[in-house]
């Protein structure tokens, strides 16, 4: 019996010595990119005609530098082994494999970190789409696995979350993707991370984004940021856009980065990005979910919201986040939870609005046609023309105000730019590096003249022609008007009506393509009831194929 255990403990021994051996050291490596950006200005569209690919400041390698270790006895073959429980599954899936045992929220964290540095470190894969990794992660994974047993099924805690960096976190800097901000350690998290902790969620790093939320150049790249590079997508890389301004949210979960990211949006910054990466993006209504502590453009219209593989894990994210801010004028006390008792997957009694103009588009018309086979019932709708004037200064005259009052009260106090003149001013110093394809709209800002009393008109303009346009929602009593991707996204957002984004498809191409509801004031739990029946019925989302 004795030479047996002895026996028992060398295998055991072996084995253990198997595992824990140490991986070739993995190094990001600057690569030529003169021949890839030749080729990318034969791009017919313009904005994709790309000045550079990768960040001039960004070092991937002292970004997992705190990781080195733990990664160095991490194998791929463990690596592969761990891809079935974890690659597309949803929030209830994994928990239940770490209840049964079969994973761990530290394994599921260094899955994460294993996957993204395959990825990223390899030039004809790299997305460019992290910014900052948060160095204490793998630590805070393993306390939460000392207090697993109890965790709900739709719970996010234990789940590594990814967030846009425009939204403050106390572990990494806050940037918007500007290099006035390369600094900008925070001294709190932003509200809404502060929640996603309490709840128990990991916050495993901030992704790249459209610099200063697509609100700084003109014409330029979606994703590109001074900070963190241009973004691209891993259905097309360099051919199919990313979506923006969230654009490294909507990559990463496509490309199973992380379980999920939030993302942010003013008019079509989750929804867009969300479309064309085959995630599920929701603009919530606005107050819903906090915004302290998040870089702003327009205290009118900016939300933060979840971006996920599902819908079900959008309502768990939702959730999460949910919570009432004395700091934020516009908080709502929401006491409705987008989980609870479920989600049916059937459309019987829904009513639903379908545009006339897009039925010209066959994936738009084939799934109008599903939903309306699988129970729901079709109105055809012709929304009257509307006037959009007074948009652009909405956003700049909200902008001129709302960013002084960040970098005031929220920004790191070392932060030494104080207001837009200031970035601009900044900029110029080295336009190169700092802002390649211009400043105009920040130049806009500085111009525009638009007093607050003016402004007061114009947003109440704005969100009459925004209501006039949706009438339908009341008028016929639907549930919700269906839309292509963020076509109607900028509408949707000065009439402050949240918005629903579901992948329906895919173009000849491999583009991506989404269905879009667009909801009442306050429907987000029925705007996801109503996307969980569609996902269920079409279940269109598929991987990108280079990232599986």
């Amino acid at each position: 019996m004795k030479k047996f255990i002895c026996l028992l403990c060398s295998v055991v021994f072996l084995f253990s010595c198997k595992t824990k051996e140490k991986q070739p050291e993995v190094i990001f490596k600057k690569y030529d990119e003169t021949t890839e950006l030749a080729e990318q200005q034969n791009h017919p569209k313009k904005r994709m005609q790309f000045k550079l690919f990768q960040s001039k400041v960004l070092d991937m390698n002292s970004v997992f530098e705190p990781f080195q270790e733990d990664l160095a006895y991490f194998s791929e073959d463990e690596y592969q082994a761990l891809k079935p429980l974890i690659l597309e599954q949803n929030i209830p899936t994994l928990q239940k494999n770490v209840k049964e045992g079969k994973l761990t929220y530290e394994k599921l964290t260094l899955f994460y970190l294993y996957r993204i540095r395959k990825f990223e470190s390899d030039s004809t894969k790299s997305l460019n789409a992290i910014i900052a990794l948060n160095p204490n992660v793998l630590n805070e994974a393993r306390a939460k696995d000392k207090n697993k047993n109890k965790v709900s099924d739709s719970s996010i805690f234990g789940m590594p979350i990814l967030l846009k960096d425009n939204i403050n976190t106390k572990e990494m800097p806050t940037t918007a993707g500007a290099l006035a901000l390369q600094r900008n350690y925070t001294k709190n998290d932003a509200f809404i991370v502060e929640k996603l902790k309490e709840n128990g969620a990991l916050i495993l790093g901030k992704v790249n984004l459209s610099e200063w939320a697509y609100f700084f150049c003109s014409g330029c790249p979606l994703g590109y940021s001074a900070v963190g590079g241009q973004t691209l997508n891993p259905y097309g890389r360099g051919e199919f856009e990313t979506g923006g301004s969230s654009a490294g949210s909507g990559v990463t979960v496509a490309a199973n980065f992380a379980v999920a990211a939030v993302g942010t949006e003013t008019a079509g910054s989750i929804t867009s990005p969300s479309s064309l990466n085959s995630v599920v993006g929701l603009k919530p209504t606005i107050g819903v979910l906090s915004r302290t502590g998040i870089v702003p453009i327009s205290s009118t219209l900016d939300t933060p919201g979840p971006m996920t593989k599902s819908v079900i894990d959008n309502a768990i994210f939702m959730d999460a986040m949910l919570g009432f801010d004395e700091n934020d004028t516009a908080s709502k006390k929401i006491n409705t939870s987008h989980t609870k008792n479920g989600f049916r997957s059937q459309l019987k009694g829904i009513k639903l609005g379908a545009i006339k103009s897009l039925l010209s588009d066959s994936i738009y018309a084939a799934n109008v046609e599903k939903l309306k086979k699988g129970g729901a019932e079709i109105i055809e709708i012709t929304p009257p023309k509307i006037s959009f004037n007074g948009f652009v200064t909405l956003l700049n005259i909200d902008m001129k105000h709302d960013l002084p009052k960040y970098l005031s009260e929220q920004a790191d106090k070392s932060i030494f730019i104080k207001n837009v003149k200031s970035v601009v001013d900044f900029n110029k110093k080295d336009s190169l590096l700092r802002a390649p394809y211009g400043q105009q709209l920040f130049d806009g800002i500085v111009k525009d003249t638009t007093t607050l009393e003016q402004l007061e008109l114009v947003k109440s303009n704005l969100k009459s022609e925004g209501e006039k346009y949706l009438q339908a929602l009341q008028n016929q009593n639907l549930d919700a008007i269906l839309s292509i991707n963020n076509y109607h996204s900028g509408i949707a957002a000065v009439a402050l009506h949240p918005t629903l984004t579901v992948p329906m498809g895919y173009k000849n191409s491999g583009e991506p393509i989404s269905l879009t509801f667009v909801g009442k004031p306050l429907s987000e739990r029925k705007l996801l009831e109503i996307g969980y029946a569609f996902e269920q019925l079409t279940k269109a989302r598929k991987m990108p194929e280079n990232y599986q």
